[in-house]
């Protein structure tokens, strides 16, 4: 199972309802944040699903509305007794700017590792998940996204454990990933796997535009996480002009990709109800949502070659 919040749907500025981009997701106990927008402590705190289990974040880039609740962040850690070291990734840059935003910062009881990305993307694993960075338009802004796989372990074929004359006691210890020695031989675990199973894939893109690496990361993945900055055409020149996406362009995307669900974030100040464009967008891709803060998404492995089973709640 794989759990996401958006903690923080707005962009540019925090409205009174609506907090700044964050992510947060959970794997099995083990979380980390995509971005940590002003204010994300505070939305961890309602959320209630704890600081000492995050072990990383992932920055898409360093515009102020992602990143500025750096330092307020790590002062939690610091007072949820972490002790761990705490993983950041991000463009390349990254020295420098959380050295500039942790000037406030005490001497923290934990260790803070920086991994500067190259700016072709590159894949990295965290709290069980594989994770594959990928540049996206911001007009020339070094930006990332994200997509995430839980992966799954293959069919155990107990035909495969029989011929190989595994006594039937220890077939629970090579389904959950054990070696064993049986006589002379080495058994693995994937000696005794057979069909393989899809995982669960989560897409994590904000400020962009429409660029040909979203359409090739988004396709296969249950859940798409991506901005709708403007939701109406007269804002397509600002649209333009910023390098974000429209709500429209964002479905089109989904309509390609075709995933369980579509979830729009990053929401322009000027968008008082996103939901009011919601019914239009889904012409274009019927499994369309608007997020809101501390919004929960949870995804279970599928059966088969479906999609991840997703509740939006």
């Amino acid at each position: 199972m794989l759990e996401c919040c958006t903690l923080g749907t707005g962009g540019t500025l925090p409205l009174a309802d609506r907090a700044l981009s964050s992510l947060y997701v959970r794997v099995n106990g083990r979380s980390l944040l995509i971005d940590c927008g002003e204010g994300t402590q505070v939305g961890i705190r309602r959320l209630g699903w704890g600081f000492r289990c995050l072990e990383g974040l992932l920055l898409t880039h360093f515009h102020g509305d992602h990143c500025t609740g750096l330092a307020g962040l790590l002062l939690s850690l610091e007072k949820a007794g972490k002790q761990d070291a705490f993983h950041i990734w991000g463009p390349r840059g990254l020295k420098r700017v959380v050295e500039g935003l942790c000037v406030i910062v005490p001497p923290l009881s934990f260790p803070v590792l920086l991994h500067e990305l190259p700016p072709e993307g590159t894949e990295l694993e965290a709290i069980g998940l594989d994770i594959r960075a990928f540049p996206v338009d911001h007009g020339g802004i070094p930006c990332f996204g994200y997509r995430m796989t839980l992966p799954r372990s293959a069919v155990f074929d107990p035909e495969k454990a029989e011929a190989l004359g595994i006594p039937q006691r220890d077939w629970k210890r090579l389904q959950e990933g054990e070696t064993l020695r049986i006589g002379l031989k080495k058994i693995r675990p994937e000696d005794v796997q057979g069909k393989k199973r899809k995982g669960i894939t989560v897409v994590f893109s904000t400020d962009t535009r429409p660029c040909e690496t979203l359409e090739r990361y988004t396709p296969d993945a249950d859940l798409l996480i991506l901005e709708g900055m403007y939701g109406t055409e007269d804002k397509r020149p600002q649209a333009l002009k910023n390098h974000h996406m429209m709500f429209s362009e964002a479905a089109e995307i989904a309509r390609k990709a075709q995933p369980a669900a579509l979830l729009l974030t990053h929401f322009s100040t000027s968008l008082e109800d996103p939901e009011e464009y919601i019914p239009e967008t889904r012409q274009i891709f019927e499994k369309t949502w608007a997020a809101q803060d501390g919004q929960i998404i949870t995804l279970r492995y599928p059966k088969d070659e479906e999609k991840a089973w997703t509740s939006l709640c």
